[in-house]
């Protein structure tokens, strides 16, 4: 099985994620979350699996999140409006994101690979 592997190379902790995935020899194929950025479908469609709030997918320490003040646009969005806006911008996105297309896993703790990926 293939893992799907949303990441952003600059990115200390998408590169601890790699570094596991290589390690435990995982299956994987990169996706570059700021030049591919995901389309608001498949960003619904990998909230839907991860069973997390729609909250979880924004990179709330990011300079973009600052800037664009989204703490404020998303206080009473629906999933389907945070979507639209995660999809606007890579960098927007709490990442890495791993998927196999059935369970999702967002941002890297070693525990949670383990359990996951392993």
């Amino acid at each position: 099985m293939t893992l799907k592997f949303y990441w952003y190379p600059n990115c200390v902790t998408c590169k601890n994620a790699k570094k596991w995935l290589d390690n435990n020899h995982a299956d994987y194929s990169s996706v570059h979350i700021v030049e591919e950025t995901p389309s608001k479908e498949e960003i619904m469609n990998l909230m839907e699996k991860s069973d997390l709030p729609a909250k979880k997918f924004f990179n709330t320490s990011g300079k973009k999140y600052r800037e664009l003040n989204v703490k404020e646009k998303i206080k009473d969005a629906s999933q389907e409006e945070m979507a639209e806006i995660l999809a606007s911008d890579g960098m927007l996105i709490k990442r890495p994101i791993v998927t196999d297309g059935e369970k999702v896993t967002v941002g890297f703790k070693e525990e949670v690979f383990q359990e996951n990926w392993k």
